[in-house]
């Protein structure tokens, strides 16, 4: 008995329907189990029994990871009263299970990933895993040519115990930089130039650890990670 589950809730699990969604399917007859039409969506099923909506096989969603490039003025969040999240830009089923791993303010742009794999993203965010971020950024001010030493040593951050990590600093142009950076202390880019009397005027996130984001995605747009993207996180 263990192994039986209701119709409506074995069929709201692997897909966006509710389950009243569920029910009113049933009652039209785009539901089968095992070949065989079920309208009644408070029948028992088999967990291996074979699913079936509008003649598509139903699966339990696999771990999922997508590359999306992130637009100004969406949140890093999978809820929010005031803003649109990147949530918002993702049409997979049951995207509620997906989460960010490795946020970008509002006000940024570029790389985010998003899965369901917990084990993963923690290896994307958890600093004893060492997995660097790269930035494209337009600053206020020129930069010195002195800031990439400085950035290499670490910088002094308001308020904080101890120096940043040793970041790479890439001089572009007069005002605009590419840096890579090992840890993710709170709006960490930002404050260090802050730091250095400039100011970030964009900041594009390029790279994390191996992965790059492809350049045919436009803004708002995502794709899966290949399987040599997902495995480059280790």
């Amino acid at each position: 008995m263990a192994n039986l589950i209701r119709l409506d809730k074995a069929v709201s699990q692997v897909t966006d329907l509710s389950r009243t969604d569920v029910k009113r399917a049933a009652w039209a007859g785009r539901i089968t189990v095992n070949g065989e039409i079920v309208t009644s969506a408070s029948t028992k099923i088999q967990l291996s029994d074979e699913l079936c909506l509008d003649d598509e096989p139903l699966h339990e969603p696999g771990p999922r990871y997508i590359m999306l490039n992130k637009p100004l003025g969406y949140v890093s969040a999978t809820k929010d009263g005031e803003h649109p999240t990147v949530l918002d830009l993702i049409d997979e089923p049951n995207k509620s299970r997906l989460h960010v791993a490795g946020r970008l303010d509002i006000d940024t742009t570029g790389l985010v990933l998003l899965t369901d794999d917990g084990q993963w993203s923690h290896k994307v965010t958890s600093p004893s895993h060492h997995c660097e971020k790269t930035y494209y950024a337009l600053l206020a001010e020129k930069i010195e040519e002195d800031a990439v030493a400085k950035f290499a040593k670490g910088i002094w951050l308001n308020n904080e115990e101890k120096r940043t990590k040793p970041a790479k600093l890439e001089i572009l142009f007069a005002n605009e930089v590419r840096i890579t950076i090992g840890e993710g202390r709170y709006h960490q880019v930002k404050r260090m130039f802050a730091a250095l009397g400039n100011k970030v005027v964009e900041l594009h996130r390029e790279k994390i650890g191996g992965i790059i984001l492809d350049e045919e995605l436009q803004e708002g747009d995502y794709r899966l990670l290949s399987s040599e993207e997902i495995t480059s996180i280790k």
